[in-house]
């Protein structure tokens, strides 16, 4: 495989860069289009590495990395990302791809399939975030709004505190959940001490993201074969338990995944997974169109 090539381009309020590693000899699989948010295309050095055998492409979303946003805010949506996909596939010119795409960027790519699943041959939604299908959705939805406050008012540490408790709690979300008090974020090893910065992209994405509501008529009606991935490691936990939901509206069984909901990742990403493994599976399901 190539070393990836970066290339610019300007969309509605942003401008994104993407990365594209193209294989060592002609090949005639569909390109692979991987990515997450607000997760930059670094985090996915290591999975690309394991797909030398097509052309593999990677990006930063909006306000992640280096892909700017141009019009003053932090802020995001799915329909605003999913529209940057659509014209990174176009641009592309490659036909139908291959997605695979995490948490939030699996929202994305939901929602990019409900729109454009022309563009789309598989989608592997890992963990999409869709808090408005679990059974808890109201203190779901309650507690990212929370975390979205806690930022304004207090800065990075405290939400993001306050996040990472979130994604780890097993189980529903209790009634009072929001009431409980935030944890020390020193304990998590994030500052404590509010820099004045608020443009984060996770802080800028999260509200959108979990309670995006998602087209089931139209993803059932796609042409694209749609798979809902889950972390062996994640059970229990919100992405797993959304995802699994988002399966059942879907009618489909969701596919279980090595690793937990970074479990792609390598050492590059500080939470690394099993990312060998993870690609022997991603490759087996891509394989099974």
């Amino acid at each position: 495989m190539t070393d990836p090539k970066s290339h610019e381009l300007e969309v509605p309020n942003a401008v994104v860069t993407y990365d594209v590693r193209e294989p060592a000899a002609p090949s005639d699989k569909p390109t692979l289009l991987m990515f997450a948010s607000p997760m930059e295309a670094a985090a996915f050095a290591t999975l690309a590495g394991h797909f030398t055998d097509r052309t593999v492409v990677t990006y930063d979303p909006r306000g992640a990395g280096r892909s700017k946003r141009t019009d003053g805010t932090s802020l995001s949506t799915p329909d605003e990302h999913a529209d940057d996909l659509h014209r990174i596939i176009t641009e592309l010119g490659t036909g139908p791809v291959d997605v695979f795409a995490s948490s939030g960027g699996a929202v994305n790519a939901l929602a990019l399939v409900a729109k454009h699943s022309d563009q789309v041959r598989t989608v592997v939604a890992h963990e999409p975030p869709a808090s408005q299908e679990v059974p808890d959705r109201e203190n779901a939805l309650a507690a990212c709004v929370d975390i979205r406050r806690t930022y304004e008012a207090s800065g990075f540490g405290p939400a993001m505190a306050k996040f990472i408790a979130l994604v780890m709690h097993k189980g529903e979300l209790p009634d009072d959940y929001t009431d409980q008090p935030g944890p020390d974020p020193a304990a998590f090893g994030l500052p404590t001490e509010d820099d004045g910065s608020r443009d984060d992209p996770l802080m800028g994405n999260i509200v959108n993201s979990n309670h995006y509501k998602h087209d089931f008529d139209a993803l059932r009606a796609a042409s694209t074969r749609v798979v809902l991935a889950v972390g062996v490691e994640s059970e229990g936990e919100l992405p797993a338990r959304a995802a699994t939901a988002v399966a059942e509206r879907l009618g489909i069984e969701p596919t279980m995944f090595p690793s937990h909901h970074a479990g792609f990742t390598g050492e590059e990403s500080g939470m690394a997974g099993e990312p060998e493994a993870f690609a022997v599976r991603l490759r087996e399901v891509l394989d099974q169109n």
